[in-house]
């Protein structure tokens, strides 16, 4: 059984999660059966189910359109993930940029993709480079992902530090051709609003 199977098992059944919850409040110091702690267990296993539904999802991305056009580019997606080094949230925007091949896919259907992905234990440059590679599996000439985090991994503990993260991954054309990818960077920061935090 691998891995993704366990958690989807264990998605389907939120007691498992609520008495893991409750073991590990024990295990902090804490009482389960105080008045604020007794429904945290259930409240965060709906909440696991959510946070962590992109492993069942799929991003529909054969919903598409036939349609010519040189290049499409959806900016400031919204995303929240969760680190799986320490299980803190990492959250930002992603921008996907990609040149059709005859076909363009159906707006929402970008924004599932990065739920998707995002929606799981995470690291931002796998996120990254996962997104690059379903959108290129559909047979379209070249596409660039940026993604721009920020992480409480690093806001909260260790070094306690409040940097920005960036990852780029370019395939297909956008990573042959310089001066189409310079351009798209371009279009990507024209006028770009700065990161806000939460």
């Amino acid at each position: 059984m691998t891995i993704q199977n366990t958690f989807k098992n264990a998605a389907r059944s939120p007691k498992r999660i609520e008495k893991l919850i409750r073991q590990l409040l024990i295990e902090l110091g804490e009482n389960p059966d105080r008045e604020g702690l007794i429904q945290t267990p259930a409240r965060m296993a709906e909440m696991y189910q959510e946070i962590f539904g992109g492993y069942r999802m799929s991003a529909e991305l054969d919903v598409s359109f036939s349609e010519e056009t040189d290049a499409i580019i959806a900016k400031n997606i919204e995303f929240y993930s969760m680190c799986e080094h320490h299980m803190l949230p990492f959250y930002g925007k992603i921008h996907i940029a990609y040149i059709p091949s005859g076909k363009v896919f159906g707006i929402s259907k970008l924004a599932r993709l990065v739920e998707k992905y995002a929606r799981r234990m995470q690291i931002q440059e796998r996120l990254t480079k996962q997104i690059a590679d379903e959108i290129m599996r559909c047979e379209i000439k070249g596409a660039l992902i940026i993604a721009e985090a920020e992480h409480l991994c690093m806001k909260m503990r260790g070094v306690k530090n409040d940097s920005l993260i960036i990852t780029i991954c370019h395939r297909g054309i956008m990573a042959e051709e310089k001066q189409l990818r310079d351009n798209v960077l371009a279009l990507i920061y024209a006028s770009k609003p700065e990161m806000r935090s939460v």
